[in-house]
């Protein structure tokens, strides 16, 4: 008598099979079918299974959903801006006729994404850089600074004409088309911004920092925490930072990172604790830690005394090695993009009329709000620096209102009477 059996050989990310028929009489068998079903997953899922931790099967939607939220919302900004930059003429022509001010107001036309740096030289068959005489005005900076980098017909990318252009917007007229490469930058970069749990401008009470110490000692001392020891670690500027370790703090002599908190007094003056020491902790996370490399990236550019584009800009004239994006600068608050943009455009409104033209600027924002009379109303009080700031460019959605989610407290309730004179109960909400 023949039976078929089914074989199953289950992996952890992978599905064996196969279908035989045996007739264990005769000792005789066939295969009928057999193959496998590989399930496509990385090394971290596969960790996480052999761990037993679950993964959510919506997490990586979630993920890309918020990525494409990300990038629609960067592509409305920079629709708002070619439709006020157009009206106002400070587009390149060549990136201006390829923009959509028709229908798809303010869009690429389709299969159309000029480069607004950049113009087809159709004699020569190669593109343009349009800003060429500021190009050749930094060329003399590195002339001076770094002539080596010019020896033997070496080149420096034209892309670095930015932050020139940056930092002499600061003090010099530069060209409309300037200014608008200027701000179509501080769209695509604008700093980091969270409304929810971070209050730092508006919590007077700390004060947090980063500093870069040395270490003069470290000391045990005596005190243990489960089977940590507790050192005592001292810096060069007097203050003594705890920390709890397994093995031995071998930090004398080094200088260590640190991002330190410390309580305030209403007045400003630093807390005191029951012992009369100054109220003030201490984090040494790794040198790879987002937060570390934030505060270090602030706290250099607070110390320099410079906007963001002039930061960049000299550390590439003192190193053009120096990568930009993510290593010179990675993330840092929008405060100080913010301070940068409106600095620039208060100084080239000295230069050109078209900031300060006020029916120029109720064309653009009857532009931009057709329909929304209130609005419009208030920005046409206001000025160009402030459209451009606080309503295209550096605005950020509010956060949505979740307090009907609050549960009624059961054990209090506000009694009031109402206008008819009925007895009212509504509960408090809870805490």
């Amino acid at each position: 008598m023949s039976k078929k059996i089914l074989g199953l050989d289950l992996g952890t990310n992978s599905i064996g099979w196969a279908l035989v028929e045996t007739d264990f009489e005769n000792k005789t068998g066939k295969i009928i079918g057999a193959g496998s079903r590989i399930i496509p997953m990385d090394q971290g899922i596969l960790g996480d299974f052999d761990r037993g931790n679950s993964v959510s099967q919506t997490a990586e939607r979630t993920g890309y959903r918020g990525i494409r939220r990300l990038r629609e919302r960067y592509l409305l900004r920079r629709e708002r801006l070619h439709r006020v930059l157009h009206l106002m003429g400070f587009l390149p022509k060549h990136y201006a006729e390829q923009i959509d001010f028709e229908k798809n107001i303010g869009r690429f036309i389709d299969d159309k994404e000029p480069k607004l740096v950049w113009v087809a030289d159709k004699e020569a068959q190669t593109q343009k850089f349009i800003f060429g005489q500021s190009f050749e005005e930094m060329l003399h900076d590195f002339v001076q600074y770094q002539p080596q980098l010019l020896e033997n017909g070496k080149k420096i990318p034209y892309d670095w004409t930015l932050y020139y252009l940056r930092k002499k917007a600061l003090t010099q007229k530069i060209a409309k088309e300037e200014l608008a490469w200027i701000l179509l930058n501080f769209n695509q970069k604008r700093g980091y911004y969270q409304l929810r749990g971070e209050e730092d401008e508006e919590n007077a009470t700390r004060l947090v920092e980063y500093y870069s110490l040395w270490v003069t000692n470290v000391e045990d001392s005596g005190e243990k925490k489960g089977n940590d020891i507790w050192y005592n670690v001292h810096l060069e500027n007097g203050w003594i930072y705890r920390r709890s370790s397994k093995i031995p703090l071998e930090w004398t002599g080094k200088i260590k990172d640190f991002i330190v908190t410390t309580d305030l007094n209403d007045d400003g003056t630093v807390k005191l604790d029951k012992y009369g020491n100054e109220k003030r902790s201490f984090r040494a996370p790794d040198e790879n830690d987002w937060t570390l490399v934030k505060k270090k990236t602030e706290g250099e550019i607070v110390q320099s005394g410079k906007t963001v584009g002039c930061y960049i800009y000299d550390a590439l004239l003192r190193n053009p090695n120096q990568k930009i994006k993510g290593k010179l600068v990675r993330v840092i608050e929008r405060k100080f993009y913010k301070e940068e943009l409106i600095k620039i455009l208060q100084k080239q409104k000295e230069f050109h009329a078209e900031l300060n033209d006020k029916e120029l600027l109720t064309t653009c924002v009857g532009e931009l709000y057709s329909n929304n009379e209130p609005h419009r109303n208030n920005l046409e009080k206001r000025d160009f620096t402030s459209l451009f700031v606080d309503d295209i460019i550096l605005y950020q959605r509010p956060l949505k209102s979740k307090k009907s989610l609050i549960s009624d407290c059961r054990y209090e309730a506000k009694e009031y009477t109402d206008a008819e004179g009925h007895g009212v109960s509504v509960s408090v909400k809870c805490i």
